[in-house]
């Protein structure tokens, strides 16, 4: 009989040890269920400012010269034809196109052509009197015209 009251006696004080007031554990999380996937958000190109697609933009040494919407100088390579680019490869990875993003315009002064010319890669790219437009990648803010001269063969384009 002892036993059986030290047994109880036991069993009841493990009972009331679960019913103290101590820090309880929440039980883990039950995992969710999973979420359908979301189809991608499709590539949307950021709209371009309004505004011509050339400008004019003094340089203290060079003068009058062409600049993009961005403010970024604008060259020209002599190694190419009349409304066909001889830059591909390597020179275009330093010397990016100026693509059209819209109708061609020009700012107030700048009385020469503007066209688009298909490069041999398919890609659109900005003439101006039938000279391809390019940036120079060491350029690396409005003003800069660090491409002028490079290679002998590289200049800022004027109107």
């Amino acid at each position: 009989m002892k036993k059986s009251i030290l047994a109880a006696a036991f069993v009841s004080a493990i009972l009331l040890a679960g019913c103290s007031t101590a820090k309880q554990v929440s039980p883990a999380p039950t995992p969710s269920a999973p979420q359908p996937a979301t189809a991608p958000q499709a590539n949307v190109p950021t709209p371009q400012a309004a505004g011509p697609t050339i400008s004019l933009a003094k340089d203290g040494t060079l003068g009058d010269i062409l600049v993009g919407k961005n403010g970024m100088t604008l060259y020209t390579y002599s190694k190419d034809e009349a409304n066909k680019s001889n830059c591909s490869g390597v020179c275009i990875n330093n010397w990016p196109a100026l693509e059209p993003d819209g109708p061609l315009t020009a700012a107030t002064g700048i009385s020469g052509t503007l066209g688009v010319i298909t490069r041999d890669n398919g890609v659109s790219q900005v003439a101006y009197n039938g000279k391809p437009l390019y940036y120079w990648i060491n350029d690396k803010k409005s003003g800069d015209t660090t491409g002028q001269g490079v290679g002998g063969v590289w200049f800022v384009a004027k109107p």
